[in-house]
């Protein structure tokens, strides 16, 4: 059964939201300040009901003009890296470095594979790379085509590879960084184990990507790429435009960086790489321009996304989820609730489609259940990067990043599913092996 458009499915997202905060008590926990992350968070065991408040058609409209007030830095991220790439694009630089990599790899072209999918895996274990992604799919795309290898293989090995790495990534401080401060977990808690994981999911999601790109694999047509006039000059731009980026993550690890910060760099970076390319400033700014036109779709996608979580909250009924799933957990025997903590999480992800929201949300009510079932606090950690920062991320119809890269490659959402599904069952049972150990050490 094929879903709807995108833009369908998530304004169906919104209704159903508004829908539950007519059905849904309403109720709420606390919430207090926290000095290690510096966000506010709920104190666990201080759920109660509220006056309801439920969202009738107009405030659902509403929410989702206020889902792009909301989402402005991210938006503002999309357009302004697809400004810069296309800048880079319409210069010939992407297809220089392309047509470069395809000569040094001659006949071996399905190598590409791994090398990217190790470069967004690391990306998104460093800074939980997603966003960033979609402006560069075009480009992606006709790499696909000059190796043969189908769109779903090119979001695999891009987007995919980074959500693999960002929730395993030992060092994301957006999923694991932020889960593990609100534990109040040391940051190299089972660091080994937790590398071990990073290293064989990112090599099984490799794996599951190879085989369907050879199994799929179409006639290569390496003509998409033209040949650079000027080998010096495309390495020079190049360099520039990914400037911005090793500035965000050292910045993001340094500083604190967020994506204001990026998507600051990124218009400087872009500028500068049109006025070295050969174009003047003003030619420059209308390539530019003409790259933020290019993502207008995927901005409208993740600004309508964001409108479902903010229903949600407007009728005060998210809490009340939570609690609900927190006290039937408390009912099952331990090691049972340690995995039955991965769909719960999935599930509130889809409510809940930030992974930093996410984790402030669920990890207070969480760990105090772990204390109690005599879990280990780092298997809810695990359970939450696995349920949400996985699972969630990669196969939530309300994640409007995922929605705008597959809509960006033409790829269905269900035909992603249909991929996905298999490789994520493999990279989900190496996080249940680990907390099946931490569980019974």
């Amino acid at each position: 059964m094929r879903l709807p458009a995108p833009l369908l499915l998530l304004l169906g997202g919104v209704v159903v939201a508004a829908m539950l905060t007519w059905i849904l008590p309403a109720g709420q926990f606390d919430r207090r300040d926290d000095a290690a992350t510096g966000r506010r968070v709920v104190a666990a065991g201080t759920y109660h009901r509220v006056d309801r408040s439920p969202v009738g058609p107009f405030g659902a409209a509403v929410a989702v003009a206020r889902g792009f007030v909301a989402a402005a830095d991210v938006i503002a991220v999309v357009l302004f890296v697809g400004g810069a790439w296309i800048v880079v694009d319409k210069l010939g630089a992407l297809e220089g470095v392309t047509s470069d990599l395809l000569r040094l790899l001659g006949s071996r072209g399905l190598l590409t594979i791994p090398i990217i999918s190790i470069f967004f895996a690391t990306m998104g274990a460093l800074e939980n790379m997603q966003e960033e992604i979609i402006p560069l799919v075009p480009a992606l795309l006709v790499l696909g085509r000059a190796i043969g290898v189908d769109p779903v293989t090119v979001i695999a090995m891009s987007g995919g590879a980074a959500m693999i790495g960002s929730a395993f990534g030992p060092t994301n401080p957006f999923q694991a960084g932020i889960a593990l401060k609100l534990a109040q977990v040391p940051p190299l808690e089972a660091g080994g184990l937790r590398l071990a994981m990073f290293i064989v999911a990112v090599g099984l999601w490799i794996a599951w990507t190879m085989v369907h790109a050879m199994r799929n694999r179409q006639s290569t047509n390496p003509q998409s790429i033209r040949n650079p006039q000027s080998s010096i000059r495309n390495d020079v731009v190049l360099a520039v435009a990914l400037l911005p980026m090793a500035a965000y993550v050292y910045g993001t690890l340094k500083f604190d960086w967020g994506f204001n910060e990026l998507a600051g760099a990124f218009l400087i970076g872009g500028i500068a790489a049109g006025l070295i390319g050969g174009y003047g400033v003003m030619e420059t700014l209308a390539v530019f321009v003409e790259g933020m036109q290019a993502l207008l779709p995927a901005a409208l996608l993740i600004g309508v996304a964001r409108a479902i979580s903010l229903t949600l909250e407007d009728g005060r009924v998210v809490d009340t989820i939570l609690n609900s799933f927190a006290a039937w957990l408390g009912h099952v025997p331990p090691v049972a609730s340690a995995y039955l903590m991965i769909p719960v999480h999935s599930i509130i992800h889809v409510l809940v489609p930030s992974v930093s929201g996410h984790a402030v949300l669920t990890m207070p009510v969480m760990v105090p259940l772990a204390d109690l079932l005599h879990l280990p606090r780092i298997v809810a950690v695990l359970a939450y990067t696995i349920g949400g920062g996985l699972l969630g991320e990669c196969l939530s119809p309300t994640n409007g990043a995922l929605l705008a890269l597959l809509a960006a490659a033409g790829v269905p959402f269900n035909k992603w599913v249909r991929f996905a599904v298999g490789g994520l069952a493999l990279t989900a049972a190496i996080g249940m092996i680990a907390i099946a150990i931490l569980s019974i050490a």
